[in-house]
C-alpha cells in the first residue's frame, strides 16, 4: 500500500509527488486507454507490493520462529537483485509492535521469563475483593511479594508458610499469586505444584522422591529466572523431602547471585489451625473485632506450636530452625457472613441469579463450630460451590 501510494521500499528515498504511474500517463497518446506503459507500471508496483508483503511476513515469522532464519536471510542476500533493500522506518516500528503483541499471548522465547507479569496491583485488588475475612493474609502476602520483587539482589528465596483450617483461602491465594505473577497462571512453565499425598504417597520410596524433587526444581530454575513452587498439605511431607529442598531456599552471598534466588516457595498446611481458631474465639468472646488480631500475636503463637509439634515431620525440618521461612501467614476461621460472601461469588462466577434469602440458605447448609457458639464454618468456604447446585432451576 505504501508503494501504491507513492512510497519507497528503502529508507531515505523521497516519495514522488504523484501517483505510481503518473509519469507514464503523459507518454501514452490520447485515445489509447492505459496502454502498454501503464500496464507495465502497474505490474511493476504490484510486484513490489508483493515483495514487501513477503519480506514483512518473513520478518514477523523470524521474530516468532527463529529456526532457519539465518540461512534464509543469507540466501536472499546472495540472490536479491536489490542489494540495498531495507524496510521503511515506520514499517519497522510497526513490526516490532506486532511481534510484541504476538508475544503477549504466544510462546516466542526459549524460556518462561517472557511470560512473567508480576502484577502486584492486580493481586492486591483481587485479594481485597475476593478473599473474605483474611485481613492478615492480604497484608502479609502483598507486602512480602512487593519487597521481594523490588529487591535487586535478594539474598535468599521468598518462603511463605500458609496455615489455617481447610477452606479458609490458602489454595485460593496461591492460585491468585500464580495468575498475577505469570501470564499463564498455574499452567505456566515457571510454576510447579506438589501435593504431598498425590506426588509422594509412599514413605518407602522417599529416596526416589527426593532425587526426583530436586531434579524437577533444578530444571525449573534453569528454565525460569523467577519460579514459583507450591507445596500443598505440607504437614504431610516427609522430613527428608523438606531437607532436600532446603538448599534452594538457603541464604547466599549477595556477590554471586544464584539462579534460585528469584524463586518463591509456598507451603500450605492445616497445622496451626486450632491455635488460630482459639485466638479468634477469644477475641469474639471479649467483644473485640477480628480485625484487631495482630500479626505479631498470631505469628508468635504459630511458630511455637510448629516447633513444639515433635510428632510432625514439619517440625523436624530445618525450615523453622534455620529461619528459612520468611513469614508464617495465618488464615482465620470464616464466620457466617463470610460464607454468604463466598456463596455470592460462586453464583456470580456461574452467571446465576441469587437473592439474600438464597445466600442465607447456602450458609445454613454448612456446619458451624464450636458446639455452643456455632461461630466458625467447619469447612470454611470449601464446599460452597457444590452447595449452589441445589438451587439450579
Amino acid at each position: 500500500l505504501l508503494l501504491l501510494l507513492g512510497g519507497s521500499g528503502s529508507p531515505g528515498s523521497p516519495p514522488p509527488p504523484r501517483g505510481p504511474w503518473a509519469e507514464e500517463r503523459g507518454a501514452v497518446p490520447e485515445g489509447q486507454p492505459w496502454g502498454r506503459a501503464r500496464y507495465e507500471a502497474v505490474k511493476k508496483h504490484l510486484g513490489a507490493v508483493g515483495a514487501v508483503s513477503k519480506r514483512y511476513w518473513q520478518y514477523v515469522a523470524c521474530k516468532v520462529w527463529q529456526q532457519g532464519c539465518e540461512e534464509k536471510e543469507q540466501e536472499e542476500r546472495e540472490s536479491s537483485p536489490i542489494p540495498s533493500w531495507g524496510f521503511p522506518l515506520v514499517g519497522q516500528d510497526y513490526l516490532e509492535i506486532l511481534s510484541a503483541w504476538y508475544c503477549s499471548f504466544g510462546k516466542c522465547c526459549e524460556t518462561g521469563d517472557c511470560r512473567i507479569i508480576n502484577n502486584i496491583t492486580g493481586l492486591e485488588a483481587d485479594l481485597s475483593g475476593q478473599l473474605h475475612g483474611q485481613h492478615l493474609a492480604k497484608e502479609v502476602v502483598v507486602r512480602a511479594l512487593q519487597g521481594f520483587l523490588q529487591s535487586p539482589r535478594p539474598q535468599k528465596a521468598l518462603v511463605l508458610s500458609f496455615h489455617g483450617w481447610s477452606g479458609t483461602g490458602k489454595n485460593f491465594v496461591a492460585r491468585l499469586m500464580a495468575s498475577h505473577l505469570y501470564r499463564d497462571g498455574l499452567k505456566s512453565e515457571c510454576v510447579r505444584v506438589f501435593v504431598s499425598l498425590l506426588h509422594f504417597p509412599h514413605h518407602n520410596y522417599v529416596h526416589s522422591y527426593k532425587a526426583q524433587l530436586q531434579r524437577q526444581i533444578s530444571e525449573t530454575l534453569q528454565h525460569c529466572r523467577q519460579a514459583l513452587f507450591i507445596f500443598d498439605e505440607a504437614e504431610k511431607l516427609h522430613s527428608s523431602l523438606l531437607d532436600a529442598i532446603r538448599p534452594f531456599m538457603a541464604h547466599h552471598d549477595s556477590k554471586g547471585q544464584a539462579d534460585h534466588q528469584r524463586s518463591i516457595f509456598l507451603f500450605l498446611s492445616n497445622l496451626g489451625g486450632n491455635t488460630i481458631n482459639e485466638v479468634a474465639l477469644d477475641f469474639w468472646r471479649a467483644g473485640r473485632a477480628r480485625e484487631e488480631i495482630s500479626m505479631e500475636l498470631l505469628e508468635q503463637q504459630l511458630r511455637l506450636e510448629l516447633q513444639e509439634a515433635a510428632e510432625t515431620s514439619y517440625a523436624h525440618s530445618h525450615l523453622l530452625r534455620e529461619k528459612l521461612i520468611d513469614a508464617v501467614v495465618p488464615f482465620l476461621p470464616l464466620e457466617y457472613h463470610h460464607v454468604k460472601l463466598c456463596a455470592r461469588d460462586a453464583f456470580l462466577a456461574r452467571g446465576l441469579p441469587y437473592t439474600e434469602a438464597t445466600l442465607d440458605e447456602v450458609a445454613q447448609m454448612m456446619v458451624f463450630v464450636p458446639k455452643e457458639e456455632k461461630l466458625f464454618s467447619a469447612q470454611g468456604c470449601k464446599s460452597v460451590p457444590q452447595r449452589i447446585n441445589y438451587f439450579l432451576p
